[in-house]
């Protein structure tokens, strides 16, 4: 496993977008829309992992939630795995709760999986694999 990215709750993307290019010192190099999940995504790149911020498209979706909750802030933290079935598999029996039964497809050509925050010290954790097509 190697730290992926973090991911931030934002509520407006494209001012999130200036302010992370100021402090990284650098533009995003990906805009995404992942419709299943009602968010909007973009791409900071930062030595071998990256910094994903995310604002929501609907009042429903996971971010909205999250940030009428705790406002904007840290979302969740990802780690890259090879195989996330096996992973997957793995954190079960090891008695960790997932919040889903199998990988979705996600933003930046990804599989992933979260593990419930009640499982790892009230943290978010996703589970993301390279989709190869």
């Amino acid at each position: 496993m190697k730290l992926e990215h973090i991911g931030i709750a934002v509520k407006d993307l494209e001012a999130a977008n200036e302010l992370y290019a100021l402090l990284i010192g650098k533009k995003h190099y990906k805009i995404e829309t992942v419709e299943s999940e009602q968010v909007n995504t973009s791409f900071f790149k930062t030595g071998s992992s990256k910094i994903e911020l995310l604002e929501a498209t609907g009042p429903k979706s996971a971010i909205a939630r999250h940030i009428e909750k705790r406002g904007e802030g840290i979302h969740h933290i990802a780690f890259e795995v090879k195989d996330i079935y096996a992973e997957m598999e793995r954190l079960r029996k090891e008695g960790f709760r997932l919040l889903n039964e199998k990988p979705k497809r996600g933003a930046d050509n990804k599989l992933v999986c979260f593990v419930h925050p009640k499982s790892a010290n009230s943290v978010l954790v996703e589970l993301c694999q390279r989709i190869v097509e």
